[in-house]
């Protein structure tokens, strides 16, 4: 994986509720950025290599096995020395360092709520995850995991998203399609991205 120096290009985290798009925009950005950047959903990666511990019936959910989930990210980060993309619902798992760019990704309470009961979430499920979108609970996280630089906002007639940027200072790296490009084209919504 190197430094932030020594990577051939970034690393890029895309954090958020359950439901705001991350995987979509993960995604999406691996397919579009000209240096062809690898995507890794830690969901996909829990369940397919089972890097938990068991089944918590009452939160819905897995129960991480951080130790052996972090080991995996690692390994796979350190054979491509950046160009990789992370997205997981929290940020302060990862060591700060593994990361030139953060994203956050926040959205409509009403849009969330459609997106988890399309998803079969229980109620309880669903009211725990918006309570945390309410309550800025990921945010906070990153921002209290890394440094803040810059906080863009991007909404559309019919749903908000909204991306808090966080950008490791002593990475000298800038993405092939330039982020500031990026954001500038952002039509608005994740499903059509433009770059």
């Amino acid at each position: 994986m190197g430094t932030p120096e020594t990577r051939k290009a970034p690393n890029i985290l895309i954090t958020g509720t359950p439901g705001t798009g991350k995987t979509t925009l993960a995604e999406k950005l691996a397919q579009k950025l000209v240096s062809g950047f690898d995507f890794i959903s830690c969901g996909r990666l829990i369940t397919e290599h089972k890097l938990h511990c068991g089944y918590d019936g009452e939160l819905e959910t897995y129960i991480l096995d951080e130790d052996r989930l972090l080991d995996h990210i690692e390994r796979r980060m350190d054979d491509l020395r950046g160009r990789c993309i992370v997205e997981y619902h929290g940020a302060e798992l990862f060591p700060q360092r593994w990361f030139d760019f953060v994203f956050v990704l926040r959205c409509n309470n009403t849009v969330l709520y459609d997106r988890l009961a399309a998803r079969n979430y229980s109620d309880k499920k669903i009211r725990t995850n918006i309570e945390c979108e309410i309550f800025e609970v990921l945010l906070e996280e990153a921002r209290e995991s890394y440094d803040v630089s810059t906080a863009c906002v991007f909404s559309s007639k019919f749903q908000f998203f909204f991306f808090f940027f966080f950008f490791n200072k002593s990475s000298k790296h800038i993405l092939g399609i330039g982020l500031e490009r990026w954001f500038e084209h952002q039509k608005g919504t994740l499903t059509t991205i433009e770059i």
